[in-house]
């Protein structure tokens, strides 16, 4: 009973979403261990590309600009594929949403505090994601096109149509949300059960293949909501 409590007291501290520090602005600003984490991620992945990006030569790619190169080129792929013809206005937000929800997933590796396991920060993107959604529905179809929308393929369905406002960026936010922080939680119990050698092999699945995988369905789904929202375009 002694070591259950104390895995429970583990988890419930791990859990908790703490304040890394407070602005001494306005009364205090406080800043949570999730946001920093984004800083620290926002400013690594900006420096990486910097660096990759300095010495690209069009004429004579090296090994990392082909890489680069071929990772573009899916990403316009599947944008074009998923969106449609307007695919261009979305590829560069999808490729950047991908790279930071990779790195947050992954930052637990690194000992930092995953962005992704605190519900606001996955909150935030998936009403971006929205935002993306039916802005591009009422800028490629304009005002009358975009409500169209709602009434398809019947009139019938306006309220459940329009109850897919709320429930999209719900289904997005709770599926990354939940999914990394069930992951969070069996690798802590693993490491304090375990603590020595098992956690890394599991750590390849939970934090690792689980992580791109959370990315892939989050971009995906953006993606085909999007194509949905523009199918009269396509």
């Amino acid at each position: 009973m002694f070591i259950l409590s104390g895995i429970q007291n583990m988890l419930t501290a791990k859990l908790q979403n703490g304040i890394a520090f407070t602005i001494p602005v306005f009364g205090g600003i406080p800043v949570a261990d999730s946001v920093l984490t984004s800083w620290i991620l926002m400013a690594l992945i900006m420096i990486c590309v910097l660096l990759t990006v300095r010495r690209l030569k069009p004429d004579r790619p090296g090994r990392v600009q082909s890489l680069l190169e071929m990772a573009v080129s899916f990403l316009n792929r599947f944008a074009e594929e998923n969106i449609g013809r307007h695919w261009r206005s979305f590829a560069p937000w999808l490729g950047t949403v991908a790279v930071y929800i990779a790195c947050a997933n992954l930052s637990g590796i690194l000992g930092l505090t995953p962005p992704t396991k605190d519900v606001s920060v996955t909150a935030g993107l998936a009403i971006t994601s929205v935002f993306l959604i039916y802005g591009g529905s009422f800028r490629f179809l304009g005002l009358r096109g975009g409500f169209h929308k709602f009434a398809e393929p019947l009139p019938l369905l306006l309220p459940i149509n329009v109850m897919e406002i709320a429930i999209r960026p719900l289904s997005l936010c709770m599926r990354l949300f939940g999914n990394v922080l069930g992951s969070f939680v069996i690798m802590e119990l693993i490491k304090a059960l375990v603590p020595v050698a098992v956690p890394v092999a599991f750590s390849l699945y939970f934090d690792i293949f689980d992580g791109f995988i959370q990315t892939i369905v989050f971009v995906f789904l953006t993606a085909l909501f999007t194509g949905e929202a523009l199918e009269q375009e396509a």
